[in-house]
């Protein structure tokens, strides 16, 4: 196998880093691949593939889906990852990885996780906890050794999810957040629009039955030799067909079924499983004997009875068919659902169309052949005689078109409306062995899209009850006639319109705000085609629309819908939808996610758990982003005049994680009054950038420093904003500190990249490891305040590769620790000199008017001797140490941001 970087002993370096986020998907099945199945990885080569698609799909770039989240290990190659991250290395990394895909004619669409889905919340606590394990295993060996831990215990750098969207945004890539974890809607744009395959790391995509997986792991950039893995090969290995294998995860066990689950039942399997050679490993033996009760087994009772009939699902019934249902892309089935007359299965709080029949009046994207002019179907998943390169052996790197299969593929059934039992015709392409439903109406009087239920991952028909086909209004508002944009398609930029018979308001379903480009991916270039692009399903239903099917019914099985209305946070529809293309656009950080479910997340940060004189992150930024709740949620207010809490997952020490933290709106008071969102959002008026900055300031509480922040030049402000914050908010902060924090800014103004990378600081400082971490928090959340605000500051004035560096910072505090003069920090510049002395002031004017004075370790007393607790529940201080909030209280007192259920035990370290 090829390395990452061409190099067989770098690229082993890498791939033990990349292993550890290989668990995400089905439960062994990486290690099964890898042990027992090697055959199904195929050394292809991207610009091989890229020209045989040409061929092809003549006028049709070629493009590949990238699940960026799995990417993130591989593109972070600078050596140094402890001190807050190398951002100018990175982003020359990544610009690197563009140029070379963009050289060889491809195209790379970027999709990231937009917020984390319920069924998966207790995955994503899992592995929080697990993170939390390491990161004190990192703080113990830097203590130990005074530096940086080995690639083993690589931890990525706090903040880099959302910065790479920003980076590939401004390298001028076509970036998408996701509205829930992205892997679907990575498989789905995958199929729908014909892409060369997806490049990844999640064995989920062997489990879709979508176009080709490639892994990012195994990619070699200098030559763009990677691996293929095959689900075909695999399936044959295991003697399933690929639509048997959503079945075989789901008793494996994935982020949605727990792996326990299923333990005892696999063990059955295994135990009157005969076939077991001596060198299978544990986890390949028990793969092998599920598949082998599946094929032998349950395929005898396939379409006949119910899962629950056949298998131990027990209580666990309805979790099971939503983790089915999981797999399958718009327009699949599965046969292992039994299916009732209606063809629709309801699955906690929603209705599911398992199948593509007539009252899902799908669009079946389209090719156009260049030589006949005939449509036909342009993706239809691999069982389809779609053009992909064969999986041939580990041996062979030629690139053979798969038009066979070994086995002969059942044929999909003609979909039938379940009312008028009238066959609805079918359309198939003249290389595909899979029919596609032609989307005709029975009662062809209007077409009617599908929505996609928030949990599911399965389409939602826009009626639940087929007989009186009476539609679910989109809205609560009964008087809004306001067309929502959705999604807007990035070829045809046409919108895909739904009307509904009674309320006669137009929504547009499935059109991409993002893209507006001319080049044709999917069609030929005379074809201008309606594709529904990347599904989307906490909003279509529950966020933007506010309607929810909430069914209640005992067999998960049957149809038995009770609708009811189920609001959003915030009820205007015209600034959910800014919210929303901001989200998908990949421009905001946070903003859609309070709007619309008031629920959001903060991963792991480099804290050390046992260094209570500083904060959490989570902690000291927590005041702003109470402020932004104020402003984003003001017309939630009830009679009270009381805004609804948040909920919020962010990891700090001492947080189990077993419930979220309920935090309420912190009012703020800004020069004017509160603006609405609409004017802050939608007003183009000059005077208005005024007031955004007014109101971006107010989130900071420094509308006192405005008249000093605005005379400080680009990119210095923002950084001078959050400096002063930090140490208004955070009294064991030093001068020392903030010598260090503002030289390294000034300093990295004046070099290149090559000479970052050469720099090495003289040992590794727990302390600096965890201020590099607070500060690019803190960028993070200049990131949520600007884009809640309408964007008065260039997000390029926070971006960490303009204003920060791990490995220079950690330089400049070890020198201000020393006590070297401020010449020697700023490297013998008179003209940094200047400015230097210039942001120092200001900062130390704006926190005396907050009565806090920076001073020297040498003159800290008994006052900054105290040590900060922390525990999951509240707030109270464990000695004599102060953080100053808007109301001048501890900054872990009892207070909004408490919450709101039982008390944990204090927990302190």
């Amino acid at each position: 196998m090829f390395g990452p970087r061409g190099s067989p002993s770098a690229g082993s370096g890498r791939k033990e880093i990349l292993s550890r986020s290989s668990v995400m998907g089905v439960r062994g099945l990486q290690g099964f691949v890898g042990s027992t199945c090697p055959h199904i990885c195929t050394v292809v080569n991207f610009k091989e593939l890229a020209e045989h698609h040409r061929s092809k799909y003549p006028g049709c770039t070629p493009t590949i889906v990238v699940d960026a989240m799995c990417c993130l290990r591989y593109w972070y190659t600078p050596e140094s990852w402890i001190c807050g991250g190398q951002w100018r290395e990175y982003f020359s990394a990544l610009r690197d990885f563009v140029k070379t895909f963009t050289a060889a004619g491809i195209k790379l669409i970027f999709f990231f996780d937009g917020m984390v889905e319920q069924d998966k919340r207790d995955e994503w606590v899992k592995r929080r906890l697990k993170n939390n394990r390491e990161i004190s295993r990192i703080f113990h060996y830097i203590k130990s050794h005074k530096e940086q831990p080995g690639r083993n215990m690589f931890f990525i750098p706090s903040g880099l999810a959302v910065f790479t969207r920003f980076a590939l945004k401004t390298l001028g890539q076509e970036t998408l957040c996701s509205l829930q974890e992205a892997d679907y809607e990575v498989a789905s744009y995958g199929l729908q629009h014909n892409c060369l395959g997806i490049l990844g790391e999640d064995t989920d995509y062997l489990i879709y039955d979508t176009c080709p997986y490639f892994s990012i792991s195994e990619l070699c950039l200098e030559s763009l030799d990677t691996v293929m893995l095959c689900r075909e090969k695999l399936c044959e290995s295991l003697g399933l067909r690929v639509a048997d294998l959503p079945l075989l995860a789901c008793l494996l066990g994935n982020d949605i079924i727990p792996e326990g689950m299923f333990e005892s039942f696999r063990y059955k399997c295994l135990s009157s499983y005969t076939s077991v050679k001596e060198n299978f490993d544990k986890k390949g033996n028990i793969i092998l004997a599920v598949s082998d009760h599946i094929s032998k087994v349950l395929h005898l009772y396939q379409g006949e009875k119910k899962l629950e009939e056949i298998l131990p699902l027990g209580p666990n019934k309805a979790l099971f068919y939503k983790g089915m249902a999981s797999y399958l892309l718009p327009g699949q089935k599965s046969p292992w659902f039994f299916q009732k007359p209606k063809g629709v299965i309801t699955l906690d709080k929603q209705v599911i169309s398992m199948s593509s029949d007539a009252e899902s009046r799908e669009e079946v994207p389209m090719c156009s052949d260049p030589e006949s002019r005939q449509e036909v179907p342009m993706c239809t998943g691999a069982e389809s005689r779609q053009e992909v390169p064969m999986c041939t052996g580990p041996e062979s790197r030629r690139e053979v078109p798969m038009y066979t299969d070994s086995e002969p593929r059942p044929e999909v059934p003609m979909c039938s409306d379940p009312e008028s039992r009238q066959e609805v015709p079918v359309c198939t392409g003249p290389e595909s062995r899979q029919e596609v439903p032609m989307c005709s109406d029975p009662e062809p009087r209007q077409e009617v899209p599908m929505c996609t239920g928030p949990e599911s991952r399965q389409e939602v028909p826009m009626y639940t009850d087929s007989e009186p086909r009476q539609e679910v209004p989109m809205y609560t508002g009964p008087e809004s006639r306001q067309e929502v944009l959705i999604w807007t398609d990035p070829e045809s930029r046409q919108e895909i319109m739904c009307t509904g018979h009674e309320s006669k308001q137009e929504v547009s379903i499935c059109t991409d705000p993002i893209s507006k480009q001319e080049d044709s991916m999917c069609t030929h270039p005379e074809i201008n085609k309606k594709l529904p692009v990347a599904t989307d399903f906490e909003f279509k239903l529950e966020a933007l629309m506010r309607t929810n099917p909430e069914i209640k019914q005992e067999d998960p099985t049957n149809v038995g819908p009770e609708v009811k209305q189920q609001v959003t946070m915030v009820s205007d529809t015209e600034i959910l939808k800014v919210a929303r293309t901001h989200h998908v656009q990949a421009e905001s950080y946070l903003v859609y996610n309070i709007m619309s479910s008031g629920e959001i997340e903060c991963s792991n940060t480099l804290e050390d758990e046992l260094d209570q004189a500083l904060p959490s992150q989570a902690f000291i930024y927590r005041p702003i982003r109470q402020r932004v709740y104020s402003l984003l949620l003001e017309d939630c207010q009830d009679v009270t005049s009381t805004c609804p809490a948040v909920k919020e997952w962010f990891v700090y020490p001492g947080n189990p994680l077993r419930h979220p933290d309920l935090v309420r709106p912190l009012q703020m008071t800004i020069p004017g009054g509160m603006p609405s969102l609409k004017i802050l959002w939608l007003n183009e008026e000059p005077e208005i950038q005024v007031r955004r900055l007014d109101t971006l300031l107010a989130c900071f509480n420094l509308s006192s420093s405005r008249e000093e922040l605005q005379a400080v030049e680009s990119p210095f402000q923002a950084l001078c904003c959050l400096l002063i914050y930090l140490f208004v908010q955070v009294d064991t902060l030093c001068l020392e500190d903030l010598h260090a924090f503002i030289a390294q800014a000034l300093c990295l103004q004046g070099k290149s990249t090559s000479q970052l990378v050469n720099l090495q600081p003289d040992y590794i400082n727990p302390r600096a490891v965890q201020l590099g971490s607070l500060l690019v928090r803190g960028l993070t959340t200049l990131v949520l305040v600007n884009s809640a605000c309408g964007f008065p500051w260039k997000t390029s004035d926070f971006m960490p590769w303009n204003v920060f560096d791990g490995k220079l910072f950690h330089q400049k505090y070890l020198q201000s620790e020393k006590g070297y003069a401020v010449e020697v920090l700023l490297e013998q510049n008179r003209s940094r000199l200047t400015k230097f002395h210039n942001l120092k002031a200001i900062v130390c004017k704006a926190c005396m008017k907050e009565n806090r004075r920076i001073t020297g370790r040498a003159h800290w007393g008994s006052h900054h001797a105290g040590r900060w607790g922390r525990q999951g529940s509240s707030y109270h201080r464990t000695g004599s140490g102060y953080s100053r909030s808007s109301q001048g209280q501890p900054w872990r007192d009892q207070g909004p941001g408490s919450r709101q259920y039982e008390h944990d035990q204090w927990r302190r370290y």
